[in-house]
């Protein structure tokens, strides 16, 4: 049986009007879910690992200004002001490989809010854990946990989304933007967290309820470059080849001239993207 979602009606700061501003509806709040909500923190993923172990139910962490955030391999994750960082704490009962799929769960609920505020942007999901607007990076997504055995005592989603500045590229793959600049739209922080948790918690359920593979296929539909070259650079290798698939276990698959080749970590370039 299909699990049901109730929600409660919560009040929601509103943007100021004018041309170029995403109207906020009043949403309403995910029952079950808690929210925290602070002025400044160093990390919000930190701060969730912080306070995981006393937290009884999935909750929010949310910051006006993130100093010190960071992304995937330990780098600096940059958040200049009106951008929007946020960190969804998790006490999952599958077992970590499983629990790690919730990367794709985060990353079409991150996918729907934003479609949500910003109505016909070329939005996109790149495999592992990002989402691109026009081809440029828009998001990115750090999954970190904590357990031994065969379960995780908590894992922390955290979601860092350049809303009002693209910071400088550094390292990563793709040339970052704003929503901002490429949407032409200005979303207050406030709104996207209240459209994220809800579209979080009916992607949630769909995992809970189905499984990876209706996830799977979702994400697959909002694919980039699905069916074209990519480079595939890991911490030992660079593989290059036509990206065909992601696998049951979220594996990256590519068809290479050696065969087809499944990934389980690395950064992805697309032609043109230099490294």
């Amino acid at each position: 049986m299909a699990r049901r979602f109730r929600f409660r009606q919560v009040f929601v700061l509103r943007a100021s009007g004018g041309r170029g501003c995403a109207a906020m509806t009043d949403l309403n709040w995910p029952e079950g879910y808690g929210r925290r909500v602070l002025a400044e923190v160093d990390s919000t993923n930190a701060e969730g690992l912080r306070l995981a172990s006393g937290l009884a139910a999935p909750t929010w962490i949310f910051a006006a200004r993130q100093v010190a955030g960071r992304g995937r391999r330990g780098r600096p994750w940059s958040d200049p002001a009106g951008n929007f960082a946020t960190s969804l704490v998790l006490k999952p009962v599958e077992a970590p490989g499983q629990a790690a799929l919730r990367s794709f769960v985060a990353a079409l609920a991150l996918y729907d809010a934003l479609s949500a505020l910003a109505p016909g942007a070329d939005l996109a999901l790149k495999w592992p854990n990002d989402v691109l607007l026009s081809g440029g990076k828009l998001a990115g997504i750090l999954l970190e946990g904590a357990g031994a055995g065969p379960r995780m005592d908590h894992l922390v989603i955290g979601f860092g989304v350049n809303l009002s500045e693209a910071p400088d590229r550094g390292e990563t793959a793709i040339t970052p933007i704003s929503l901002r600049e490429g949407a032409g739209v200005q979303v207050a922080p406030e709104a996207l967290l209240n459209h994220l948790a809800h579209a979080y918690a009916i992607r949630e359920a769909m995992f809970v309820d189905a499984g990876f593979a209706p996830i799977r296929a979702e994400w697959l539909k909002r694919a980039a470059r699905l069916g074209r070259d990519v480079t595939a650079r890991t911490m030992r290798e660079e593989i290059m080849g036509r990206f065909d698939d992601v696998d049951e276990n979220g594996n990256l698959v590519l068809i290479t001239p050696d065969g087809r080749r499944r990934i389980s970590a690395a950064d992805v370039f697309f032609k043109g993207e230099a490294g």
